[in-house]
């Protein structure tokens, strides 16, 4: 039986620590034995698939068991430092098309990129596959490829990339994809809608720009609002609502400072870009998210799930109104990096540990509700 705790919440321009009932669960070890997972999609049919950053998409059946072989007709993948494969997500069809979405790094060290490809999933193997996206230009080195991925109501998908690290100016420029959020109908094309498709100079899969490395991504259709967070450098990590055509300032603004501690900018915040909704100062590198609707725990209803890498928690984002008023600690007595959390079908949530021998988790009352 493990508690929760209260601490303070950092909002640009305010601070609020509002104590919260504390929640009891209990958390279980579903599967193990995945090398560096990195994403997971709930079949309709019971089981999962999961990512491995190395490059494999695994199977994981209804009761926990792994299956021994990876799945087949996997794209090639480029794995080194944080280059590999990243998110898998079932088409809001799947039902029907039984189509999945695979983002990944792809290229050779010296000009690589993030790729995004579509396929069918019989059960066994991928067939059918296609490549729908490739994020220009290709960069050398092997950091910052955002890669998740989410759906919207209006048969599109946004797809979150990162400035490759030593590009970061990058970020700026619209005229490539660095640092960005693309959006995407589901075939690849441009929806003729975005917000940059009438500038000659931008690309027009942009939907925002002036980001560092975007790591989660939910939409949050009650409010019909898109969230995103990314990493920021030593500092300035960032929860953001995305508004179509809006910049959000790296590396012209940010409350992170360089790994060297020399500043990056600064302008912690400059009226022509949007400001964070939150940051979190010093970094908990935030890497995955989802909204809880409250299924097995009804006090966490309408919040956010943050997990950490650097931070080895999840942040629970209290809100009320839609707005963040508080944020508290979970899961620190696993005492290891968290790549993501999801809620499941069953509306426990789920936890993927970030290492050689990475596991699924799952989190239920301590107690039958």
């Amino acid at each position: 039986m493990q508690r929760l705790c209260c601490i303070p919440l950092t909002i640009i321009g305010s601070a609020a620590c509002a104590m919260a009932m504390a929640t009891d669960y209990r958390i279980e070890t579903l599967a193990k034995g995945l090398e560096h997972p990195w994403s997971l999609a709930f079949l309709p049919e019971g089981g999962m698939l999961v990512t491995e950053r190395a490059g494999r998409l695994r199977f994981i059946e209804a009761d926990g068991t792994l299956r021994d072989a990876p799945i087949a007709g996997m794209p090639e993948v480029l794995v080194d430092g944080q280059a590999g494969l990243f998110e898998v997500a079932l088409a809001p069809d799947y039902a029907d098309s039984d189509m999945v979405y695979l983002s990944y790094a792809c290229g050779t060290l010296t000009a690589n990129t993030t790729c995004l490809d579509r396929a069918r999933f019989d059960g066994r193997r991928l067939t059918d596959r296609a490549p729908l996206f490739r994020a220009e230009p290709d960069k050398r080195g092997s950091s910052h490829y955002g890669g998740r991925l989410t759906f919207l109501p209006d048969d599109t998908l946004v797809l979150g990339l990162g400035d490759g690290f030593d590009y970061r100016e990058q970020a700026q420029n619209p005229a490539n994809h660095l640092g960005s959020l693309v959006r995407l109908n589901l075939d690849g094309s441009t929806p003729d809608d975005n917000p940059f498709v009438a500038d000659s100079e931008a690309r027009a899969e942009l939907y925002s720009i002036g980001h560092r490395n975007i790591q989660g991504i939910v939409y949050d259709a009650m409010r019909g609002e898109l969230l995103i967070h990314e990493h920021g450098p030593r500092g300035g990590d960032e929860l953001n609502r995305i508004l179509p055509g809006a910049n959000y300032g790296w590396p012209l603004a940010t409350h992170g400072v360089d790994y060297t501690g020399a500043l990056v900018t600064p302008f912690t915040e400059l009226p022509e870009f949007e400001s964070p909704l939150l940051h979190w100062t010093p970094s908990i590198a935030p890497s995955g998210m989802t909204l809880y609707d409250g299924g097995q725990f009804p006090e966490w209803h309408g919040d956010l799930f943050v997990s950490a890498l650097a931070g080895r928690q999840v942040r629970r984002l209290i809100r009320e109104d839609g707005e963040i008023v508080d944020q508290e600690v979970l899961f620190t007595e696993l005492d290891e990096r968290i790549r993501d959390v999801r809620t499941g079908p069953d509306r426990a949530l789920y936890l993927l540990t970030d290492s050689e021998q990475g596991r699924v988790l799952r989190v239920v009352p301590a107690s039958p509700p």
